[in-house]
């Protein structure tokens, strides 16, 4: 069901199950950026707040593949089982230009 607008086009609603996931990584994530900015504060050594960067941005990188993996078995599928060539060509459009803003 498309019901909402982006500037894209339209978005399907997040699936339940991913959502409620990607909430509590990223609730993970908040507690983790908030342990650097102790460490930071605490003037631990370097090497171990640069590791705990590092693992940061792995977590948000699982989150963004949870997202993006909901985004394809829903607004990509939508596209495709739509016979819509415009949609579809725009979807895959979309995909890979955010894989290409991650890789820089």
């Amino acid at each position: 069901m498309l019901d909402r607008y982006t500037p894209y086009r339209y978005m399907s609603i997040m699936q339940k199950d991913t959502k409620a996931a990607v909430l509590k990584r990223l609730s993970r994530i908040g507690g983790q950026v908030g342990g650097l900015s102790r460490m930071v504060e605490e003037d631990r050594y370097c090497i171990d707040v640069v590791t705990q960067i590092s693992a940061v941005r792995a977590a948000l990188r699982r989150a963004e593949e949870e997202i993006l993996r909901d985004h394809v078995s829903h607004c990509v599928e939508h596209a495709i089982a739509s016979g819509n060539k415009a949609e579809q060509r725009r979807k895959i459009s979309e995909i890979i230009d955010v894989l290409g803003r991650a890789e820089r």
